[in-house]
């Protein structure tokens, strides 16, 4: 079990790089996304909540698999300097993660700004605010429901992110993958990869909960 754990922490580097880039392409295309919808821009809306209607509505492993294999099927991107990135298992793993939970994201940080009543918003307006300066204080109001629901999404971009071991990425599962085939330990082996990952989100949850509590002070 030792040998286990030490051979499997070799792809937590990977796994924590993964899991960290993802969310970040995917929180900063989801504020972008979410702010056009509050803006009810008509053209880039639709294409908004097409973007969200096919990641949403389809499994995270078909999306890995299109994006890794799918490029390689047209000459012209493989003569194109996309063809550089787009070769590259981790950065094609990185994309379909990011842009998933991208999908997601919108829809929780759109839905929590839609509970904000709308008499604090005509007050807002009232008061003779922005619309930059109305949209800060919905965010504010909304930061104590985004955050515990946001955390579930970070959890589930981690366990999701085990996914890229089918691209032969070497994170944790891609690890446990190889030593299952090398030892045929199979409940010894996936048991440890399962602690690793759940002693993560152990510290993910714990984390957040700090972050709410922080949230808070956005109520007052």
């Amino acid at each position: 079990m030792l040998t286990y754990l030490t051979t499997l922490l070799g792809g937590l580097g990977t796994t924590l790089w993964l899991t960290l880039t993802s969310l970040l392409l995917g929180a900063s295309l989801a504020l972008l996304m979410t702010w056009i919808l509050e803006r009810r821009v008509v053209a880039l809306s639709q294409l908004v909540r097409l973007w969200i209607l096919l990641f949403t509505g389809t499994p995270l492993l078909v999306q890995i698999f299109l994006i890794y294999y799918g490029p390689g099927q047209f000459t012209w991107i493989k003569e194109s300097w996309l063809w550089t990135w787009l070769r590259q298992p981790g950065i094609c793993a990185m994309l379909a993660l990011g842009f998933n939970t991208a999908a997601y994201s919108t829809r929780l940080f759109k839905g929590a700004l839609d509970t904000i009543p709308a008499g604090e918003v005509e007050a807002c307006r009232a008061l003779g605010l922005s619309p930059g300066q109305t949209l800060w204080m919905k965010v504010r109001h909304a930061a104590r429901r985004i955050v515990p629901a946001y955390s579930n999404e970070v959890i589930l971009v981690l366990k999701g992110s085990s996914l890229a071991s089918t691209i032969t990425i070497m994170d944790i599962m891609g690890l446990a993958q190889r030593l299952n085939a090398q030892t045929y330990d199979t409940l010894a082996v996936f048991g440890v990869a399962g602690v690793l990952y759940l002693s993560m989100n152990g510290l993910l949850t714990a984390l957040f909960r700090w972050c709410e509590k922080r949230a808070l002070r956005f109520q007052s």
